[in-house]
């Protein structure tokens, strides 16, 4: 079986020469024996186009790196798949500025530069502005020398969220919509080099299409947005119907697309440390219905990021029609196998089974015990895809991924 046949059975349920072993790569550090030379010189590290858009990398990462790193996973016999990242667009009516705030300056910090992008749109000024901090060690994103729109160093670093009140949120139909004609061709171009590659090589592809309550939580800030949701139900529905908007635009030129396999939302910011199962019922629940009837009658699976809180909305995924769920973490989330399989049995297929925290610690011990009772309690479903949750980092040691390798072509 081709690595793209072997990933389809276990998102059908449908039972494969063995189960697939995947991992997303975030900054890993490979062997020497895996590394190649790019432009830049030697490849270090490893990354994919799902960070494309949405984060700044600190070395060159281009798609024949991504197309490099799957073969080189493959080299090992581990499964691996091609992502790519839809991009949206903004209304061309909309200018901005940037500037820097220095330390102690008005309105700023005193201990950090204040980063600064005043946007003018056709409702108005808006204003978002984020403290430059310094970038974490080598081989992780880095901080952008401007402030981007969507961006995980833009929540906790803050200093005006994009949306700080209600006023704010017409305002954000401009920055976020419907990929342009420019877009467009732009994701057809990137499409048509994949399926080259992916046609020769046998390897799945998923977009990268719906941000959901990430989109959220990037505008508003984890506290404004449960405040508002609560106190401003309103307003806030009018915030999720743009994001909405422009996830299904963005989704439905995904789909459209012979070369996609399966269309992903990011849920990181959806679960239960964010919002109540009422709130994820009326806020996110009926557009995921939406976005999972588009790719279904486009033929297409529906994948959904959801790290913790799988116990509680994990069935409400399901019930939504998500076809893969991304991810079952038996230490992070506290959910054990036999506990995923009573939940979900053959309703949708589980990517997880084994926590990054035991690879970054080296527990070789306890990488094995996972890899084994992952694979005896979900592989049996023919819905399972063994995946250490989420990544693999920088400070992910190859002797853990090693042995990590080791066990599941043992256990499998």
């Amino acid at each position: 079986m081709t690595s793209k046949e072997r990933i389809l059975c276990a998102i059908n349920g449908v039972p494969g020469d063995h189960l697939p072993l995947t991992t997303w790569s975030f900054g890993f550090r490979p062997p020497k024996q895996l590394r190649w030379s790019n432009n830049s010189g030697e490849v270090k590290f490893w990354y994919s186009k799902r960070l494309e858009h949405i984060h700044t990398l600190p070395h060159t990462w281009s798609l024949e790196d991504d197309f490099r790193r799957v073969l080189a996973w493959h080299s090992v016999g581990v499964d691996d798949i091609l992502d790519v990242s839809v991009p949206w667009g903004i209304d061309p009516d909309v200018t901005y500025s940037d500037f820097v705030i220095p330390v102690g300056g008005e309105g700023g910090d005193g201990q950090y530069p204040v980063m600064v992008r005043d946007y003018k749109t056709p409702e108005g000024e808006i204003r978002t502005s984020v403290k430059k901090t310094g970038n974490e060690a080598e081989g992780w994103p880095v901080q952008p020398s401007s402030v981007q729109l969507f961006e995980d160093y833009n929540v906790p670093r803050a200093v005006r969220h994009l949306i700080s009140e209600p006023a704010d949120i017409e305002k954000t139909r401009y920055l976020y919509m419907p990929p342009d004609i420019n877009q467009e061709k732009w994701f057809d171009q990137r499409m048509s080099e994949i399926k080259k590659f992916t046609e020769k090589h046998g390897v799945c592809v998923q977009a990268w299409t719906a941000f959901g309550m990430d989109a959220v939580v990037w505008f508003s800030g984890v506290d404004n947005a449960t405040f508002m949701s609560m106190t401003e139900p309103e307003s806030f529905g009018k915030l999720i119907d743009i994001i909405a908007k422009t996830d299904y635009a963005r989704t439905e030129l995904a789909v459209m697309n012979s070369g996609v396999d399966m269309v992903c939302q990011r849920g990181w910011y959806s679960s239960t440390d964010f919002w109540s199962p009422g709130l994820f019922d009326q806020f996110v629940f009926p557009h995921l219905c939406k976005l999972t009837e588009l790719a279904h009658a486009h033929g297409k699976k529906f994948g959904y990021v959801m790290t913790t809180g799988i116990e509680v909305l994990g069935p409400h995924l399901a019930d939504a029609g998500v076809d893969v769920l991304y991810f079952v973490d038996p230490v992070m989330d506290n959910i054990s196998c036999e506990k995923a399989r009573e939940l979900f049995g053959n309703r949708i297929t589980l990517v997880g089974g084994l926590s990054s925290v035991n690879l970054i610690s080296k527990d070789f011990r306890q990488i094995r015990k996972e890899v084994r009772e992952a694979i005896e309690v979900l592989g049996s479903t023919d819905r399972f895809i063994l995946h250490p949750v989420d990544s693999i980092f920088p400070d992910t040691p190859w002797e853990s991924v090693e042995t990590m390798i080791e066990a599941w072509k043992e256990f499998r």
